[in-house]
């Protein structure tokens, strides 16, 4: 039959997600076919199979000759360029299905394999989607479930059965195992888990995706993990509460986009399938516009040296019947895996076994020791056993194990069994990477993956698992890719949305599994070890950690290096190797092994329970393991009395933090209700952590109850979830949201949260004394999404105020207060006691760290300073780390109790211009000059201007041969990964037997740009704003100085940015340094006559820093002495050589300013209704190059007047569509 004989056609709707395909036929309203398959990233196979399926439901009938087919979905829009068919935007096609059969629907909910919507319908339309972020939807649900060796569906049939409700960061499957991994490792149960990570994906839709909108009313629910999983819709459920009034899931709710694309299939051309399967195989690949990376080899023969080099670092090897006499057994409880070797006493190797712990590492362990008891000969025995890693706690008291040792110290033992004048050691592993550089036979620094896991194994092998292949497959097939796919080097969950377009695009599986081998390596230099130059990592490296025996990754390592390293071939077992050379070392002649025998593993169980601590205000949520023998293991817990321990050895140490928390509040009485004028609500957050002493005072003063919100918590955080409308702002910050619907709750009418710009001004040497951005206006996003504050009765005054000026403040507050009737001489008297009682805090706090110093010395103790801002204090945030700082023997220091202005020697290279900053930096220099103090920095997950910080404190520890250890934390509020980080200090610590010698300095006094250099210097400018620095490219022309205008950004300016600029360092950041480097070094510049030029913005954005990352990456890349010009409206920083820029040439670049903007905005007005496409762009080039000529001086054809007038006169007539 042929088409034009068809009277009338089926539809098809083909709706290509990121994980499936979903396929509807219609015949009128009718479906008539439908299937729902997994596409495995081989899109082009899965549309053959889909066709070819359509076709056997249909042979033998006239209908299978004619059909009209749409595509829809997230990766359809590429697939129906190339088929020649149309496209319909997934969300328009949603919305109009469930708009006809639903007309009552308030909210449509669609979670898919990567992507999420929710599209609210009324009163108007708004639609929200997921970024780049898969966070909380399929995959995320995926892999939580392959980390408890079970899929999506059992899962499901797991919460069912939950008792308890853990934390769960839902933002990416990285975060997520940072919560859930230790949680299993420490024995909590999978029922609960499993619920845990479906409430998890429900509280991601309600904050990140709904981005401050309330999901209420008659909600549908569509997508694979909504229909397909019961207990998702009832954490859906159970959280909205009342505020669904229904909530509804259409009959095969996963195939609804799929048919409403194919009920707007009616206009499309009729086609047979034979025409699309043709079409289908002679499309273009859709991988054609994929950007590519080297190949690991150039050649057969570098491969085949490359696998015979790592083939030599080997240990000698038994058979386990063969072993006689004492033996000793190490266990390396990993994150995702299990560990175990067996040594004698020459320490060769007779045992070894390396697999999954299935989401149970103590079930792991005694399967592995079982079977060393079978085959081990009667004339041997266990003499000694050490256990390490993520589960080594649990494991040591489970099996009775001889003796724990962290995981680092562990590593390094193995490491110099191979290499025993070792420099630096790098594991990558399932979870974590771990560096340590080594010098003088002591490890020196160690450097561990902060809470983001981003690039390690277990994203290479959930990977692998999704497209059923073994790891082993999966890295064979990169070592023969001829095009490597360039998938990034960021966070994880970026990386991974990358790894789904390529898959979308059609590149071949051996190119992605090669281009994720070169993320996980540049993950690892750029972000953990932050190398710039190779040199300084010594010449003997040792790589290990299961991640490097897959051979691409150690390819990738070792090209990017440009350096040969040493990888074991136990470089999987280095862990548990190590532990069994500790158990060896430590083993004294005729002792007994503790650990359980044969017999008592036959009958040994184990019980787990969920309990809230209650001991103390952190209300811990505890796991407690009961063994068979009646001993117990207490996980989860913060501090000792959770553990059940009586002693209170740490609880006498001191703890800097747990006195502020106190001071700050505790201190302060509020008046008697009947005794004030009104009562007054604080929301007990961000910058309330320094100055609540202030404001209660005050208020106080003025006859104010002041009320605070309550301690922050999980359910406090819940309580304002759903008006939280960033997802990428600090949990301190998303805090806010609670806090103040818990005064509102407790019946609070008036709420003060002002935005302060500008803090106390303490250290006159630095630069200002701003509040972070996010401090200054979140009193303004409160007040414009919380719709609590919207209620008449409620007065929410949120003034800004620069309380470092008191005249100024006295002003503000005078009008703020009007309406209670002050005079202002009340408001001046209030505000003098306010800032006494300030500078009364300050005094105790100093005070009280003078004190800990005292105490450490007498008692000649070592101590942390946990420096970080003022509401780090907060239990909720620091997750009670320091608790867990005094649990290892060390006293906690805050970093204004050591902070005085003046210790700092500047000027140092950044801008000093936060407040709580400049604390930042006289602590370090304290620290880097004390024998007994080392300094663990705070950083909450998102804060943009520790990027900033973090480079400067590491600078000026590092320049006194001080350690530097930084913690990330965010709403992750497991301990795991932060306690391996400290014990990790703490065994270096005590490993440096030498005192720190004065090295260098951390000053970096600028380069001055003369006079001469004006002359003779070429300038580079970044491409930041491609039509306006064009253009004062130009005004400069006819002036003394040289300005070059750096072409379009390409790929090596974006990798040499990440390898200079700190990576939390925003992308433009990233972008424009690495662009003024690449240039540097690309050897077309005289370096002792060029200088580069960067703009500077003096607000409180980290922006102003710029100038700090460029120069910072300058002396980083060797070429701190090229000159660098800030350009600021306020003049930060002076040259001598800029005064060659008189004032007609000042007259022209402001003036090109001007016109860059005019042009830009002209043509940006017409390019979307130009006539045909181009033609916007010509007119835009030709005004560009008459601009230029004329401020060059080139052209005198125009008048400024005149140039403008033209310009607009031209694009005013320029055609449009109708």
């Amino acid at each position: 039959m042929h088409k034009q004989d068809c009277t009338r056609a089926l539809h098809i709707g083909l709706d290509i997600g990121s994980t499936t395909i979903k396929t509807v036929v219609l015949d009128g309203e009718e479906v008539v076919y439908q299937s729902y398959e997994r596409h495995h990233s081989d899109i082009r196979q899965a549309l053959t199979d889909s066709f070819y399926a359509v076709y056997r439901h249909f042979n033998g009938t006239a209908s299978s000759e004619c059909f009209k087919l749409i595509i829809t979905g997230s990766g359809g829009m590429k697939v129906a360029d190339r088929l020649g068919v149309p496209f319909i935007q997934e969300v328009i096609a949603q919305t109009e299905f469930v708009e006809r059969y639903y007309p009552e629907t308030d909210v449509i909910v669609e979670l898919g394999g990567e992507d999420a919507k929710i599209t609210f319908l009324t009163p108007r339309i708004e639609q929200r989607m997921n970024g780049a972020c898969a966070g909380g939807t399929g995959s995320f649900i995926d892999q939580m479930a392959q980390l408890m060796n079970t899929d999506a569906r059992g899962l499901n049939e797991l919460a069912k059965n939950h008792g308890t409700i853990y934390p769960i960061a839902s933002r990416c499957g990285v975060f997520a195992k940072s919560d859930v991994q230790p949680l299993l490792n420490e024995g909590a149960s999978h029922e609960d888990i499993a619920a845990s990570v479906l409430q998890a994906v429900v509280n991601q839709s309600i904050t990140a995706l709904a981005q401050g909108r309330a999901l209420k009313g008659n909600i549908v629910f569509l997508g694979g993990p909504l229909y397909f999983l019961s207990e998702l819709r009832e954490a859906f459920r159970r959280t909205l509460g009342e505020a669904a009034t229904s909530l509804c899931v259409p009959e095969d709710a996963q195939l609804v986009v799929a048919k409403a694309a194919a009920m707007q299939a009616g206009d499309c051309q009729i086609f047979t399938l034979d025409e699309m399967r043709d079409r289908l195989r002679t499309a273009r690949d859709f991988g054609e516009d994929l950007s590519h990376v080297p190949p690991l080899f150039a050649n057969p023969a570098e491969k085949k040296a490359f696998l015979e080099r790592h083939a030599q670092a080997t240990v000698p090897e038994h058979s386990i019947q063969t072993i006689k006499g004492p033996a000793f057994l190490g266990i390396d409880a990993g994150s995702t895996t299990t560990k175990a070797v067996l040594l004698d006493g020459k320490g060769e190797l007779y045992y070894s076994s390396y697999g999954s712990n299935l989401g149970s590492p103590v079930e792991s362990s005694i399967r592995i020791v079982k079977e060393i008891y079978k085959r081990l000969p009667p004339d041997a025995y266990i003499a000694r056993s050490c256990v390490s890693g993520y589960g080594e706690a649990l494991i040591k008291a489970a099996l009775k194990v001889d003796e724990g040792e962290i995981e680092t110290m562990a590593h390094y033992r193995g490491a110099t069994f191979f290499q025993e004048d070792v420099d630096f050691i790098v594991d990558i592993g399932g979870q974590d990477m771990k560096c340590m550089q080594v010098k003088d036979g002591v490890i020196h620094t160690i450097m561990l993956n902060e809470a983001c896991s981003s690039g390690c194994g277990s994203f290479i092998q959930t990977f692998a698992h999704s497209l059923n292949m073994s790891v082993p497959e999966f890295a064979q097939a990169a070592l023969d890719a001829e095009h490597p796919v360039d998938l990034g080097t960021r966070c994880t969950v970026f990386m991974n949305s990358r790894v789904k377009q390529a898959q979308k695009e059609g590149a071949d599986i051996g190119d992605i599994s090669a281009g994720l081998s070169y993320s996980v390596v540049r993950n690892a230099l750029y972000k953990v070890i932050k190398v710039q130059d190779p040199d300084r990592l010594g010449r003997n490296i040792v790589v290990q950690g299961g991640t490097f025996l897959n051979d691409s990754v150690l390819r990738c390592f070792e090209l990017i290096m440009g350096k040969e390293v040493i990888r074991p071939t136990i470089a999987g077992l280095m862990g548990a190797f190590g532990a069994a050379l500790t158990a060896r070392a430590h083993y004294e002649e005729g002792a007994v092994s503790t650990l359980l025998s044969a017999e008592a593993l036959d009958d040994f169980t184990m019980d787990n329970s969920s309990v809230v601590c209650g001991r103390c205000g952190n209300n811990c949520r505890l796991t407690i393991s009961t063994f068979n023998d009646g001993t117990r293991f207490i996980s989860g817990n913060r501090c000792e009395r959770g553990a059940g321990r009586t002693e209170r050895s740490s609880m006498a140490l001191p703890n800097l933090y747990a006195y502020k928390y106190k001071r700050l509040f505790a201190h302060y009485e509020p008046l008697p209700a009947d005794k004030s004028i009104a009562t007054i609500g604080i929301p007990r957050v961000l910058n309330m952590y320094e100055d609540y002493p202030f404001w209660f005072t005050f208020f106080h003063e003025l006859g104010f109850r002041v009320e605070l919100s309550g301690d922050s918590s999980h359910e406090l955080y819940a309580q304002g979830m759903e008006s939280i409308t960033s997802e990428s702002i600090c949990y301190p910050a998303k805090l806010v949201n609670g806090h103040i619907e818990d005064l509102i709750s407790r019946g609070i009418r008036i709420i003060f949260y002002p935005s302060v710009t500008h803090e106390f001004r303490e250290n006159r040497e630095s630069d200002n004394h701003y509040n972070c951005p996010i401090v200054i206006s979140y009193p303004e996003v409160a007040a414009n999404n919380l719709e609590s504050l919207e209620n008449d009765d409620i007065r929410y005054l949120n003034p800004f105020v620069q309380i470092a000026d008191r005249k100024a403040f006295v002003a503000i507050m005078a009008r703020v207060l009007k309406p209670y009737g002050f005079a202002k001489k009340d408001i001046r008297s209030a505000a003098d006691k306010a800032y006494a009682e300030h500078l009364a805090y300050r005094k105790d706090v100093l005070r009280a760290g003078d004190e800990a110093r005292a105490y450490m010395a007498e008692h000649h103790i070592q101590g942390i300073v946990l420096a970080g801002r003022p509401y780090h204090v907060d239990p909720e945030i620091n997750h009670g780390i320091p608790e867990l700082i005094n649990g290892l023997g060390l006293a906690v220091l805050s970093e204004d109790s050591v902070a005085r202005p003046g210790t700092l020697e500047r000027p140092i290279r950044v801008l000093d211009q936060w407040m709580y900053h400049s604390r930042l930096y006289e602590a370090a220099a304290v620290v880097a000059e004390a024998d007994d103090l080392e300094l663990v920095q705070l950083n909450s997950f998102g804060c943009g201007l520790d990027a900033v910080t973090t480079d400067q404190v590491k600078d000026i520890l590092s320049a006194k041969d001080a350690m530097y250890t930084c913690l990330k934390i965010d709403e992750i509020s497991n301990l795991g990964a932060a306690r391996i980080r400290l014990r990790s200090l703490l065994a270096a610590m005590r490993e440096r037997k030498d005192t720190r010698s004065s090295q260098t300095s951390h000053v970096q006094n600028r380069v001055i740009f003369t006079e001469d250099m004006a002359r003779e210097h070429t300038i580079l400018a970044p491409q930041m704003a491609p039509t306006h620095f064009a253009l004062i490219e130009a005004a400069l022309k006819p002036s003394k100085l040289t300005l070059e205008l750096l072409p379009e950004v390409g790929k090596e300016d974006i990798e040499c940015g990440l390898k200079y600029v700190n990576n939390d360092a925003c992308y433009p950041a990233i972008v424009v340094i690495g662009q003024l480097v690449n240039a540097l070094q690309s050897g077309r510049y005289d370096l002792q006559k060029t200088t580069v030029i960067m703009t500077q913005t003096g607000g409180a954005c980290r922006a102003s820093n710029y100038t700090g990352f460029l120069r910072k990456a300058l002396k980083d890349a060797n070429l701190a002495h090229v000159p660098v010009i800030s350009v600021s409206v306020q003049g930060i920083e002076t040259n001598p050589g800029l005064k060659l820029l008189d004032l007609p040439t000042l007259d022209r670049m402001l003036k090109a300013a001007i016109l860059g903007d005019l042009l830009d905005r002209l043509t940006v007005r017409v390019r979307p209704y130009e006539m045909e496409e181009g033609l916007a762009d010509a007119l835009y080039h030709t005004w560009l190059c008459t601009t230029k000529d004329w401020l060059s001086g080139a052209s005198r054809e125009h008048t400024y007047r005149t140039l403008i007038r033209d310009m607009m006169k031209e694009f005013e007539g320029f055609e449009l569509q109708a």
